[in-house]
């Protein structure tokens, strides 16, 4: 059974019904008891960095999200803005996050004779860093959909799991022990994304 954590930001119904296809139960909760309870998370997350954070306080998740994760060392996987809310700071709204990553979220700032456009939006292939579970037997040449304006940056490279070319080698996985993020949405890309989820509900 995996939890997905609902603090008021993400595509909740859609990785929901993606781990429903693939034969995973799973469960939407804003419950703290029910996290406290949980085998396995997912943090998804749309929207904005210092909303996400207001709401999982407001919520009064934070410190059972912390033991769960931090303590207890259940596997979570944070999606999109989850991802980026594992890191220690973002740009976007100056707001602090969880800080279970080293590092920060920073905005894409390019020159403009790059002519890249901000969102980085759509479909981009990705690169593995290191061997993963998350990553086992994934199809060849994996493709992901992507929707972000902003990325995190670690400071150990060990931390980072998979990258993405966009006007430069941009982070779009992190891995440290029970700790994931990916930062594209795999519950809207096809097989590879019902990979990834399958192997974080069965590899872990």
């Amino acid at each position: 059974m995996i939890t997905i954590i609902d603090y008021g930001l993400g595509n909740l119904a859609s990785i929901k019904n993606m781990l429903k296809r693939i034969g995973v139960k799973s469960i939407i909760t804003d419950d703290p008891e029910k996290i406290a309870a949980a085998e396995k998370l997912i943090l998804p997350g749309v929207g904005a960095f210092e909303m996400g954070m207001n709401y999982i306080r407001e919520k009064g998740l934070l410190d059972v999200m912390n033991q769960r994760v931090l303590e207890d060392k259940i596997p979570v996987l944070g999606i999109c803005l989850g991802m980026q809310l594992l890191s220690r700071h973002s740009e976007e709204g100056d707001a602090e996050g969880l800080g279970w990553i080293e590092g920060d979220t920073i905005k894409f700032d390019f020159e403009p004779s790059k002519n890249l456009k901000i969102p980085h939006m759509g479909w981009s292939e990705i690169s593995q860093e290191h061997s993963s579970q998350l990553m086992h037997e994934m199809y060849e040449d994996p493709r992901f959909y992507f929707v972000h304006s902003y990325h995190v940056v670690c400071d150990d490279p060990e931390d980072v799991l998979l990258s993405v070319d966009y006007g430069m080698k941009v982070t779009c996985g992190v891995e440290k022990g029970n700790i994931m993020g990916v930062q594209f949405h795999p519950e809207k890309s096809h097989k590879f994304g019902m990979k990834l989820l399958s192997n974080f509900a069965n590899n872990y």
